[in-house]
């Protein structure tokens, strides 16, 4: 199974080399970058440390890999500034995204590859990908809300004193100021959020506010977010190598889930080796599944305005 990264120079596409690495799932990755010297170097890093982790191939390179390869990872992107909101980029980066696009469509893409966006504003930018690329949309997927979720799970363990690992919370929507937490589906180790030793309403308005400003947070003290982000991202792709079909808070194009049409948004979505298998629905509290078409509405303005 090999891996492109676009973008792989960078903190977040570097990273997701590392993560990659570190889980052993795939065979083979290629760093993708304009400055192929620090692509280079970081190909290097993690190739120094394949004898602990795993028996890889990794290297950079050229747009040319994209032809081979099973994931292509778009990674490459203007980062966002502390005081501007994820779709605030959306002017500064549909133009360069557009290119990265236009690169790939010179080579003949495998029947069956996934094109997975990280890139923000990972929503819109994805549902361009699944428009603009001559793929099954079933094989365009974001990173969505992935990263808020994970977050949201170390953040709320934090807050109750538990493992990380034991805690199940869902962020869904748009990555982004829209996003919608699904408290009514929250558990710690399989048991209730609203009965755990500590929970109050104070305290989760606290975890929701903590995880919507972390992001910016994380930007403000070292200038982007990287390991978490990485790791999202491998926790995906390996649900696609080893068609795990997990349930995954990834963005796809919606066709009627919750009311949803003709958006890239975060809901349940089963991840297999076909990239998107399915979504699913559960009951959500009425101010849940309103958040969700809120958030839906949001991201089909902008659509509307810039594509």
């Amino acid at each position: 199974m090999k891996v492109s990264i676009i973008g792989g120079g960078g903190l977040v596409g570097s990273c997701a080399g590392f993560a990659l690495q570190a889980k052993g799932s795939v065979r083979e990755i290629a760093l993708i970058d304009l400055n192929l010297d620090v692509a280079e170097g970081q190909a290097l890093d993690i190739m120094h440390g394949s004898s602990l982790t795993a028996d890889q191939d990794i290297y950079a390179g050229g747009t040319e890999h994209v032809a081979d390869s099973d994931i292509i990872i778009i990674t490459a992107g203007l980062r966002r500034k502390p005081d501007e909101s994820r779709l605030d980029l959306i002017n500064r980066n549909v133009s360069l995204f557009q290119g990265i696009l236009a690169d790939m469509k010179k080579y003949k893409l495998k029947q069956n590859a996934i094109c997975f966006v990280v890139s923000n504003p990972v929503d819109v930018l994805t549902y361009l990908a699944m428009k603009d690329l001559d793929l099954p949309q079933q094989q365009v997927i974001g990173l969505g809300t992935a990263l808020d979720t994970t977050r949201l799970r170390g953040i709320l363990a934090k807050n109750l004193g538990v493992p990380p690992t034991q805690v199940q919370a869902l962020l869904l929507g748009e990555h982004g100021d829209s996003m919608v937490p699904i408290w009514s589906a929250a558990q710690i180790a399989g048991l209730p959020l609203d009965k755990w030793p500590g929970f109050t309403p104070a305290m989760l308005q606290s975890v929701e506010k903590q995880t919507r400003g972390s992001g910016a947070e994380v930007i403000k003290k070292k200038g982007g977010a990287g390991f978490a982000v990485g790791v999202a991202i491998a926790d995906i792709v390996e649900s696609i190598v080893l068609n795990q079909k997990r349930i995954l808070p990834v963005s796809s194009f919606q066709t009627g889930a919750y009311g949803l049409n003709d958006v890239c948004i975060s809901v349940p979505t089963v991840i297999g080796k076909n990239g998107v298998e399915g979504h699913i629905e559960i009951d959500l509290w009425p101010k849940e599944k309103m958040g969700l078409q809120k958030s839906a509405r949001v991201l089909r303005e902008t659509i509307d305005k810039v594509l």
